[in-house]
C-alpha cells in the first residue's frame, strides 16, 4: 500500500485562487453535465420503440448498457484517484460525456451505436461517481468550506447528481415531445454543457497529492473497506434498490403506461422522470434532519419508502391507472434519495481518507446493479406480469428492511 497522504495540502489561496465560484461547486459543474448525459437517454426510450421499433427489451438493455461503462470507470478510476490526485482522473469525465453524447446524436436506429454511446456516457458518470464524489466531499471542508457540515459532502454529491439526472431527462423529453430532431438535438444540448462543464472545472483546486513513496498500483486498486462488516451486511444490501426504485420509476412504467397518453408518450416519460427525481431531492434534504450516528432510522425510511412504492406501482399495473402511476413514481423517487444518500452517509463513516474514493466507487458499482431491472422484468413480464413482480418486490423490500436494520445493531 502506499504511505498516506495529505488529503487536503492545498493552502486557501490556491483553493480561491482565479475563481469566484467556490471550489466544490466547480467540481460540481462536471457531475451534473455528466448526470444530465447519463439520462437523457431515458425519456427516450419510448422514442426508440416507437420510431425505430426496437423492442422493449433491447431498449431495456440499452438502458443498463452504460453499467458496462460505469463499473470499470468506479473501480480503477476511484481508487487511482486516491493515489495520483482527483483533477487527473476527473478532468476526462466530461470529455468522455461529450464523445458519448455525440455518438448517441449520430446513433439514430443502431443499436450497435447506440450501445457504444452509452457505454461512453458509462465511463463518463463511473469517473465522476466515484472520484466527483469524493472531491465534493473533500471540497466540502475546511480549508475550502469551512461552514460546512460534516455530512455536506455527500448531500451535496447526491444533489447535484440527482438534478442532473432530473432535468437531462426533462429537457430531452421536452424536445423530442416537440418534435423537433427528437434523436439528435437533447444529446447536442449535453455537448454544449460538457464543454462549458470542463472548463468550469480546469481551476478547481486539487485537495489530494502524490504519495513521494508510493507502493504498488496493484495494492492501491485493492479496497480493504469494502471488506468491512458494516459495509457487507448494511450498505451492500442496501445499494442495488438505489437505482432499481429509479429505473422502475422512469423506465419501466412510462413504457407501461405509453398506450395509455396516444401523442404523449415521451412527455409522459420525462413527466415521471422528473416526478421521480423532483422526489428524489426532496427526500435528499430530509435525510439530513433524520439521520443520526448509529441510528438506523434513515435505512427503515429507505426500505418502508421502498415497499410502499413498489405496491403503488403493483395497483397501477393492475388498474392502469395514470394518477396512480404518478404517485408510485413519487414515492419510488423518495426512495431513490433516501436509499442514495444513506448509503453515500455510511461509506464516509466507514472509509478512512486513503479509500474514500475507492470504497464510493464500490457502494455505486452495486447501486448501478439496479439498471438492469428493467430488462430483467421485461423479459420477466410476459410469463409472471408487472402486478406480481412489483408486489413481490415490495415484500422483498420489508425483508431487507428488517435484515439491513439488523445488521445496523451489530455492526
Amino acid at each position: 500500500m502506499s504511505l498516506p497522504t495529505s488529503s487536503l495540502p492545498i493552502p486557501v489561496a490556491a483553493a480561491t485562487r482565479r475563481t469566484h465560484l467556490t471550489p466544490w461547486v466547480r467540481v460540481s459543474a462536471a457531475v451534473f453535465a455528466v448526470a444530465w448525459g447519463g439520462n437523457e437517454f431515458t425519456p427516450l426510450l419510448v422514442t426508440y420503440r416507437l420510431e425505430q421499433h426496437l423492442s422493449a427489451l433491447t431498449v431495456n438493455l440499452l438502458l443498463g448498457a452504460y453499467v458496462l461503462g460505469i463499473v470499470p470507470a468506479l473501480l480503477i478510476g476511484g481508487p487511482l484517484s486516491d493515489r495520483f490526485g482527483r483533477r487527473r482522473l476527473a478532468l476526462p469525465a466530461p470529455i468522455l460525456a461529450l464523445v458519448g453524447s455525440a455518438v448517441l446524436a449520430a446513433g439514430g436506429g443502431s443499436a450497435a451505436q447506440l450501445f457504444t454511446g452509452r457505454v461512453f456516457s458509462g465511463l463518463a458518470l463511473g469517473l465522476v461517481m466515484a472520484v466527483g464524489t469524493a472531491w465534493i466531499k473533500e471540497l466540502s471542508a475546511a480549508p475550502f468550506d469551512a461552514d460546512a457540515d460534516a455530512g455536506a459532502g455527500a448531500r451535496r454529491a447526491a444533489l447535484v447528481l440527482t438534478v442532473g439526472f432530473a432535468l437531462g431527462a426533462a429537457v430531452a423529453a421536452a424536445i423530442a415531445q416537440s418534435g423537433t430532431a427528437p434523436e439528435v438535438l437533447p444529446y447536442l444540448v449535453n455537448v454544449a454543457l460538457c464543454a462549458l462543464a470542463l472548463a468550469l472545472m480546469w481551476s478547481a483546486p486539487e485537495t489530494r497529492t502524490r504519495s513521494a513513496h508510493p507502493g504498488r498500483l496493484r495494492d492501491d486498486l485493492r479496497i480493504p473497506a469494502a471488506t468491512h462488516r458494516r459495509f457487507v451486511f448494511v450498505v451492500a444490501p442496501l445499494a442495488p434498490w438505489v437505482f432499481g426504485t429509479a429505473a422502475s420509476a422512469y423506465a419501466i412504467l412510462p413504457v407501461l403506461f405509453s398506450a395509455q397518453v396516444p401523442g404523449f408518450e415521451v412527455g409522459f416519460a420525462g413527466l415521471l422522470c422528473l416526478i421521480a427525481l423532483g422526489c428524489g431531492v426532496a427526500a435528499q434534504s430530509l435525510v439530513r434532519r433524520i439521520d443520526r450516528a448509529g441510528s438506523a432510522r434513515t435505512i427503515i425510511a429507505s426500505f418502508a419508502a421502498t415497499a410502499v412504492g413498489l405496491a403503488l406501482a403493483a395497483a397501477a399495473a393492475v388498474s392502469m391507472s395514470l394518477p396512480v402511476a404518478i404517485v408510485a413514481a413519487a414515492a419510488l423517487g423518495t426512495a431513490y434519495g433516501f436509499l442514495l444518500v444513506t448509503g453515500l452517509q455510511e461509506v464516509q463513516r466507514i472509509a478512512g481518507p486513503d479509500d474514500l474514493a475507492g470504497l464510493t466507487a464500490v457502494y455505486y458499482s452495486l447501486s448501478y446493479l439496479g439498471f438492469f431491472v428493467p430488462a430483467a422484468l421485461a423479459s420477466l413480464s410476459p410469463m409472471v406480469g408487472y402486478p406480481l413482480l412489483f408486489g413481490a418486490g415490495a415484500l422483498f423490500a420489508l425483508v431487507n428492511l428488517l435484515a439491513t436494520s439488523a445488521a445496523h445493531r451489530h455492526y
